[in-house]
């Protein structure tokens, strides 16, 4: 069964990473489906993001990542795939999360949502979590790949040590 993990990723952390992985292991493929959001000006061109989130994930032999535009179970569908991955950090997410599962089934009814829970220690990661301590200069070596730190950091102007050695 093929699994769509929708969102902007701006940038993926090792939140978002740790999803994957874990979807990986119910899914025969999930496909990380990076939204052009033209109402949103990215950190990242979509570009970048795709190229960031497939040197992230390249150890996942069942893993494509991919863009697209519109609503996420049109591309679901286009793309064969019979589930949406969505992670659940807190309640609030849930809330948020719930509705969009309904919404989403009154436009596809084929479509499911599968809920996984966020590992404790990334409970509280977002990408915009990871934005706001790099503008003020936090490090953010243990929130995203290393790789991703460093464009980052270049980003901001922002000259860090990196101190999680992946």
């Amino acid at each position: 069964m093929i699994a769509i993990y929708p969102g902007s990723f701006d940038p993926i952390t090792l939140g978002h990473i740790d999803i994957i992985e874990r979807g990986c292991k119910l899914f025969e493929k999930v496909i990380v489906a990076v939204l052009q959001n033209p109402s949103k000006t990215p950190l990242f061109a979509i570009e970048k993001r795709l190229n960031q989130i497939h040197y992230s994930t390249q150890h996942l032999s069942n893993v494509e990542v991919a863009s697209f535009n519109g609503l996420a179970v049109n591309y679901a569908k286009m793309r064969q795939a019979k589930v949406l991955i969505r992670g659940l950090r807190v309640l609030s997410d849930f809330e948020k999360e719930l509705q969009m599962a309904h919404t989403n089934k009154t436009l596809s009814s084929e479509i499911e949502t599968v809920f996984l829970a966020t590992s404790n220690e990334y409970s509280f990661l977002s990408s915009s979590v990871v934005k706001e301590i790099a503008i003020f200069g936090g490090s953010v070596d243990h929130l995203v790949p290393q790789h991703i730190a460093i464009d980052i950091y270049k980003c901001y102007d922002k000259i860090q040590p990196i101190l999680n050695q992946q």
